[in-house]
Order: C-alpha cells, then sequence, then structure tokens
C-alpha cells in the first residue's frame, strides 16, 4: 500500500487490462465485453481502498461464460461514497435483462444494501468477504468467503449458498497483496478465484433456470 493512500493492484492485473481487447474503460467503469454476450450482466462493487483494477483476473474469467461485468471505480476507493453507482450503469445498458450486483468487503456492504433499495432490478446478489447488509433475501444471495477470515464467518447468520473456501483469505479474491491485517491464504490467489468463479457461475446458472 504504497503512501498508506490505497491498495494498488499487482502485475497480474494490470496485465489484463493491458492485455485484453474487451476491455473498455469509460469514465468510472471499465466494461469487461465478452466474445459472445448474453443478456446477462454483473456489476462490481471493490473493496475499501483497494484499485479496482484489481479485481480483473477475477472478473476476466466470469466474462469467459459470456457474462458482460462492469467493474465501478468508487470516489477515494470507497463504496460508502457511491452506493449507488449501479443505477447509472442500468441505464447505460438497456440491453442487459438480467442483472446481478457483487462486491467485496465494504464493496459487497454497499452492493448488499443498494440490492435490498432495488430488489425488483437485481437478479441476485453475490458477496465475496463480506456478508448481507441489510433484508435483502439470503436465498438470492451468494456469500463466499475464505476459510481465514473468521471475521465475516461470525458475522453470518443465515445458511442459504454460502461457499467457504479453505485455505482462502480475505484479499485474495483481488489482486493487490496481503491487506492489513488479513492471514497469509495457504492457497493462491488463482486457486481462490477459481474456485470463487466456479461458485458464481453456479450461482447464476441455477437462478437462470428455476
Amino acid at each position: 500500500m504504497r503512501g498508506q493512500r490505497y491498495y494498488q493492484a499487482d502485475e497480474a492485473a494490470i496485465s489484463v487490462l493491458a492485455q485484453s481487447s474487451n476491455i473498455l474503460v469509460e469514465d468510472n467503469l471499465t466494461i469487461l465485453t465478452p466474445s459472445e454476450p448474453r443478456d446477462t450482466a454483473l456489476i462490481f462493487y471493490p473493496g475499501a481502498k483497494v484499485e479496482a483494477i484489481a479485481y480483473l483476473p477475477l472478473l476476466s474469467q466470469i466474462c469467459q461464460s459470456g457474462i458482460t461485468c462492469i467493474l465501478v471505480e468508487m470516489p477515494f476507493h470507497m463504496a460508502i461514497l457511491d452506493a449507488n453507482a449501479a443505477e447509472e450503469v442500468f441505464a447505460a445498458f438497456p440491453e442487459i435483462q438480467h442483472w446481478y450486483l457483487a462486491g467485496h468487503s465494504m464493496g459487497g456492504a454497499m452492493a448488499s444494501k443498494f440490492a435490498e433499495d432495488h430488489a425488483d432490478s437485481v437478479d441476485g446478489l453475490i458477496l465475496l468477504g463480506a456478508y448481507l447488509y441489510g433484508n435483502y433475501p439470503p436465498e438470492d444471495t451468494l456469500t463466499v468467503y475464505g476459510s481465514l477470515n473468521q471475521s465475516v464467518e461470525e458475522k453470518i447468520d443465515y445458511t442459504e449458498n454460502i461457499v467457504e473456501i479453505q485455505g482462502g483469505n480475505h484479499a485474495q479474491f483481488g489482486n493487490y497483496g496481503l491487506q492489513k491485517g488479513d492471514l497469509p491464504a495457504t492457497i493462491t490467489a488463482q486457486e481462490q478465484q477459481r474456485q470463487t468463479v466456479a461458485a458464481i457461475l453456479q450461482f447464476i446458472r441455477r437462478r437462470q433456470h428455476t
């Protein structure tokens, strides 16, 4: 964390941005468009004080399944300052029929709040290293956390759609290094993200076939 301002994306994340022809940056949005897009999109809120592009390795894998991914860069890297950012994303993509809202850590809390307030517009909520904040239905929510992130586990008071990644920690949903107060993971970031992507895609497929 250089300058104690925010956690910066590592080389793996930067290389995804540099080498991918399907990524477009427009103002505060980084848009990942699949080669064969469907009518489904995922909006992602980053964790607090984390550079948004740190989540590109995770989102690029989701995009490969045909899901458009829209990564929101928050003011001062704090999702709490623009919890309603998804509203303008909805308006910019009228062709999308199915919206999923996702977020990491504080980004997950703010995504949870937005989903509660806009339940008719959101098909599902995906929380990474976060837990439900508000009254959005647990049955419409996927919660993924690392087994070394016990502070999240202690806050989960529901049982639906919970995935615990053994050996995972809080930070490795993104690519920005070890976070202050976090335990070192015993699996790689690539493995934690691989399992996370598998859980997300299974959750979305299941919801779209019910």
